[in-house]
């Protein structure tokens, strides 16, 4: 029997069920005030670079002097708090995810709106191309507003093949940003001193920062682990600014207050060229939200619907007219702050909606700003590398759960991972590129999202489906598209036989036809056991063998007894064999049920001898939902064998490389 994987639903998992009294979701719920503002200031903290660098960049390109560059970061945080509240906390019943989502300028509006503002000031530059630049963001902003229920209907193109990869093409390619700022410190912190030298001291700094970080996850519990990343952030800087490398003099020669004015600059402009390119930005924004939301989603155990992404989407298009309206840029939700969520397990949207306070805050008083902008680069490197890799991992625990021994799923992974790192590895690709394709091969996410998204569409929408065959019966192999053309008796009938006794799973499953996918498939069994009612599950779980009559009795479950052939129990002694009828007979006593186990995770009779006294040990309610999972997991153990059986050249491959790792 092939080694399986555990079921991410099994009801012995702690995240299977809430805790035990808890009356209010913990996203809805509010902390104490104190650790409210504590965890609001680290998502600041952790925002507040890359919140930032787009007006710096915007202002570079356009060579804005000073005093502008000053008023749009300014600008920038105060309509980010905004932003952030109407997204976390929700304006009226449908503008809001109203998840711990914070958000943020799009890294990829930054060439087209530096491209827009220098048409529009006749390659000039300046402040004469602003006005145009804020009409584009203002009439995109309108448009993904009112289009973003029909952007959530076409939820069905993001399986988890697609925001899988998504959220790992985001994570890993978001660690070039954090490697840029670790290397980048030495040589704005240099002067003229050995670069190198510099280089090294900003990657030592950047290593402190992540030791702090998984030191305080690995020593403390509680609320200090939560705040790993502040107290990783505020030591290290501490420590800079012993060693003479944190400059807090911008302090001093900040304002005391500074007021952003909607339309500061003057009235919006707006043009044709301007609008269709921040339409386009607005779609590949559309995309990161969307896997921002799901990300979310995941760490917080919600499942995502069409009206969350409706309601997200709404909500970045009115924080982006308000950016045009408050001369700021368009606002997209941010990944930085996903990863934060994920690495501190802190799911209260509150905690975000105070740090959108906090954001206007800054906004309003630029010496708060300053005390914040002088952390050194290479920190606030070392402190996003630990949360960028920390999406990566949502990512990549949501790819757990897609079917790759459809072949098709695996291109779509490797494509578009491939090509996001290429552009990441070689930016400068997008350089020889006509202007229309400069904002897809500018950015590895967007690159990346497009193509999950595309050859999701390809595989699984056009034309006739060839994914692998899910069932063999009476030496036929039988496809997806069979299977969804099943009579009733005919589906039971194939897939009885991955429950013992018991044909009322297959029955129910028969109802949720068609499926998509083999995983669809794989997930409406698994479903439809664990939502049946306790006496169905009592019953399902007496059906079965007790393990160890199938070990030690002549008598039995032909296919459960060569199940439990992979432990290799011939070299059994007489002390084990009298362990394992103790042991049966204990947990006959205490539960009066056989003692079911899917012993394909087990090497040995010993480790099954002690993970049996543990279940016997274990109380009736926790034991009840320990029993169900491992039902559930023989039976995907079985519905394993039926796609090996009827894709066996294929089966046989998969096998070859798994043995590789």
């Amino acid at each position: 029997m092939a080694l399986g994987r555990r079921n991410p639903a099994h009801p012995s998992s702690p995240a299977a069920t809430p805790a035990a009294g808890s009356t209010k979701d913990p996203v809805d719920a509010v902390p104490p005030l104190g650790q409210l503002t504590v965890l609001g200031v680290q998502h600041v903290l952790a925002f507040y670079a890359g919140a930032v660098v787009v007006p710096l960049v915007i202002a570079s390109g356009l060579g804005l002097d000073a005093a502008t560059t000053i008023h749009l970061i300014n600008a920038d945080l105060f309509t980010c708090g905004i932003a952030t509240i109407i997204q976390s906390a929700g304006l009226g019943p449908r503008i809001g995810a109203r998840l711990p989502l914070i958000q943020g300028v799009t890294f990829t509006a930054v060439s087209p709106l530096i491209a827009i503002g220098l048409a529009a000031s006749g390659g000039q530059g300046g402040t004469g191309g602003l006005a145009a630049m804020y009409g584009s963001i203002i009439a995109a902003g309108l448009a993904t507003f009112l289009l973003a229920p029909f952007f959530a209907r076409l939820l069905r193109f993001f399986p988890p093949v697609v925001t899988g990869t998504l959220l790992t093409v985001m994570g890993t390619t978001l660690m070039s940003v954090s490697a840029s700022d670790i290397v980048a410190w030495g040589a704005q912190a240099g002067q003229g001193q050995d670069s190198a030298a510099l280089t090294v001291k900003g990657l030592a700094y950047a290593l402190v920062t992540i030791a702090l970080i998984v030191g305080v996850q690995r020593v403390f519990k509680g609320f200090m682990a939560t705040i790993s990343v502040l107290v990783g952030l505020v030591s290290a800087t501490i420590l800079a600014a012993v060693l003479g490398d944190a400059d807090f003099s911008g302090v001093a020669q900040a304002d005391a207050v500074g007021l952003t004015t909607p339309f500061f600059f003057g009235l919006p402009e707006f043009t044709v060229t301007g609008i269709v390119s921040m339409l386009v930005v607005m779609a590949v924004t559309a995309v990161e939200t969307t896997g921002d939301v799901f990300a979310t989603g995941e760490i917080v155990g919600r499942r995502i619907t069409p009206p969350h992404i409706a309601n997200a989407l709404r909500a970045d298009g009115l924080s982006t007219v308000l950016g045009g309206v408050l001369n700021s840029f368009p606002y997209t939700c941010f990944a930085q702050n996903v990863g934060l969520v994920r690495l501190t397990r802190v799911t209260s949207r509150w905690v975000v909606t105070c740090a959108g306070v906090i954001m206007i805050v800054l906004g309003l008083l630029p010496k708060a700003a300053a005390v914040v902008a002088a952390i050194p680069q290479s920190v606030i490197g070392g402190a996003s590398l630990a949360m960028f890799a920390s999406v990566a991992v949502v990512g990549i625990q949501t790819l757990g759960k897609v079917d790759m021994h459809d072949n098709r799923n695996a291109v779509i992974v490797s494509t578009s991972l491939g090509l996001a790192l290429l552009v990441t590895f070689k930016p400068e690709i997008a350089t020889v590129m006509p202007s229309w394709l400069a904002i897809l091969f500018g950015s590895g996410v967007t690159i990346g999202a497009l193509s999950a998204i595309v050859l999701n569409i390809v595989f699984f929408h056009l034309g006739r489906q060839q994914g692998p065959d899910v069932a063999r019966v009476e030496g036929r192999a039988m496809s997806l598209e069979t299977v969804n053309a099943m009579s009733a008796q005919e589906f039971v009938e194939t897939f009885a036989n991955m429950y013992v006794g018991a044909t009322w799973p297959a029955a129910r499953v028969y109802d949720q036809r068609p499926f998509a996918s083999v995983a669809a498939l794989r997930q409406a069994f698994e479903d439809i056991v664990l939502t049946a009612s306790p006496a169905e599950h009592e019953a399902l779980i007496n059906g079965y063998s007790d393990v160890v009559d199938l070990l030690l009795d002549p008598e039995g479950d032909p296919r459960a007894r060569l199940e439990t052939a992979s432990l290799a129990l011939g070299a059994l002694d007489d002390a084990q064999e009298a362990e394992l009828r103790a042991l049966g007979a204990a947990y006959r006593e205490k539960f009066d049920r056989p003692l079911v186990m899917c012993v394909s995770r087990l090497a040995d009779a010993s480790q099954l001898i002690a993970r049996g006294w543990n279940r016997v040990e274990s109380s009736p309610t926790r034991e009840a939902r320990v029993a169900l999972g491992e039902v559930v997991d023989i039976a995907d153990e079985r519905f394993d064998e039926m796609i090996a059986d009827a894709n066996p050249i294929r089966s046989a491959w998969a096998r070859t490389f798994e043995q590789l790792d």
